[in-house]
């Protein structure tokens, strides 16, 4: 084969651009220190860094936004429960002195107002938030979980569900006097009435008659109910086949054979209207089942209870719920309870004003015989009656006992519940961070070249491209001139 001059420059020029490209090209990973620049160059490579990185971005959103998002919500949310549960803990320790003392007149009052601004601040913490959103109000996370202000433009239609055990004992002191009343000798001292109850979740309902309905049952059964007023004398001696509901106080006073029917029953049913809602108090659609009607714009709105779970993605395919709900954690039962704690001992207070006025009417000396005759039957009935009504406020105390450890067991369950999720949280994070280092150490491994090795190769590449330069000028100088 004869080889010619343009053979031998086309293969010189051929081997010095392709040493003059590997020479490029390891120059390029020098400089940028990854293998390629181009995916064509190794699409291997290319595709496998290509799905690195999108590995690697969705780790770095968990754990530079989601997960720290998560956690802070999750931190208010322990925050506001371990604040509430300190709470209970003095609510419990003040009705152990209210149950165990004989307290005197200063101590009650000390330890109502301090019960006062418990249930206040307890309710207050169901309504802390995190960056604007309320924290225990489920989906609703722009509703607050109390009322923040008297309202007066929503009527709410509620259905609360009991079972025979939310059937409560009850005891009234009735047959008391004023202390301008005349007593005759014959006349029976106050006695003390038990009955049975269900108490609602609010008071001062102001419902008309015909405006509530019980029901029970798999029937359902449905109980005639009278609305009668907390002040009239039989409100709590309802006839055996009734019902006596009082709006003041929101109960429903059972007769004894409705009580009989009503006490093994699984499921109660009662709806009811509540209009005028105080600073404070918790608003139904967190709770129950109900039907608003706004006065202002005519809107009507329905709730229906439902477990409404926020989630958070915190790993691939992996969600971990983030809130807990205020029907979990905090229930009606507390503030009802510590109001009922406050008007045992203001009725307390008041028979003990009527005996203080009545001792001092005794030593008026400008009355007679038979007004002092009279005054020391009301004394004596008054003593009785205040004997009667500080046995219902220790009674009180104890309930208060007894229904603070119950309401701080379920918070702690709730504490305890978000504490788990918290810890899955933490393990989540760690595991992720290592993940996070792993998948740089493969996306340095798939893209970054060895510098150190690259140098040498670089090095290596530009002797041969210099020799090939060499070569070349030697065989380009030889021509057919230099033969003739």
């Amino acid at each position: 084969m004869r080889i010619t001059n343009k053979m031998m420059t086309n293969n010189m020029m051929s081997n010095i651009n392709n040493n003059k490209n590997n020479l490029s090209i390891l120059d390029s990973q020098y400089a940028t220190g990854k293998k390629i620049q181009r995916p064509s160059q190794d699409p291997i490579v290319a595709v496998r860094a290509l799905k690195l990185r999108t590995n690697l971005r969705e780790l770095n959103q968990y754990l530079e936004k989601n997960i720290p998002d998560a956690m802070s919500w999750m931190e208010v949310t322990e925050s506001a429960l371990k604040n509430v549960n300190e709470m209970f803990t003095k609510i419990n320790t003040l009705c152990n002195q209210g149950a165990n003392d004989h307290l005197e007149a200063p101590d009650r009052a000390s330890i109502a107002e301090t019960l006062t601004e418990l249930k206040k601040q307890i309710y207050q913490e169901g309504n802390s938030n995190y960056a604007g959103r309320y924290v225990l109000t489920g989906y609703k996370t722009d509703t607050s979980l109390i009322f923040n202000e008297k309202t007066t433009n929503l009527t709410y239609k509620i259905t609360e569900q009991f079972s025979g055990k939310n059937i409560e004992s009850l005891s009234k002191v009735s047959g008391a006097y004023d202390v301008d009343s005349t007593v005759a000798v014959t006349d029976p001292s106050p006695q003390l009435d038990n009955m049975h109850r269900i108490r609602l979740s609010y008071d001062n309902l102001v419902t008309p008659t015909g405006a509530i309905n019980v029901t029970y049952g798999t029937g359902p059964t449905t109980v005639a109910v009278n609305t009668i007023s907390a002040t009239n004398p039989n409100a709590y001696k309802p006839a055996p086949g009734a019902i006596n509901f009082i709006p003041e106080t929101g109960e429903l006073i059972l007769g004894d054979t409705v009580y009989g029917n009503m006490k093994n029953a699984d499921n109660i049913s009662i709806t009811y209207d509540k209009k005028e809602f105080k600073e404070g108090e918790l608003r139904p659609e967190h709770y129950f089942k109900c039907e608003t009607v706004d006065s202002d714009t005519g809107k009507t709105t329905v709730y229906e209870p439902t477990d409404q779970q926020i989630q958070y993605e915190v790993n691939f395919n992996q969600k971990l719920t983030v809130n807990t709900q205020g029907k979990d954690a905090l229930q009606h039962g507390v503030g009802r309870d510590i109001d009922e704690i406050l008007s045992a001992v203001k009725d307390v207070e008041a028979v003990e004003a009527k005996i203080t006025e009545i001792e001092k009417q005794l030593k008026d000396p400008t009355k007679t015989e038979a007004e002092i005759q009279n005054l020391n039957r009301l004394l004596e009935h008054c003593k009785t009656e205040l004997t009667l009504k500080s046995s219902i406020m220790q009674k009180k105390f104890e309930g208060g006992i007894a229904s603070s450890k119950k309401y701080q067991e379920t918070l702690n369950v709730s504490i305890a519940d978000l504490g788990s999720r918290y810890v899955r949280l933490e393990l989540t994070e760690s595991r992720l961070s290592d993940q996070q280092v792993e998948f740089e150490d493969l996306l340095s491994a798939n893209e970054d070249v060895d510098m150190v090795e690259t140098y040498i190769k670089l090095t290596s590449q530009e002797a041969i491209y210099t020799a090939s330069l060499n070569a070349a000028s030697k065989v380009v100088r030889s021509s057919l001139l230099d033969f003739l």
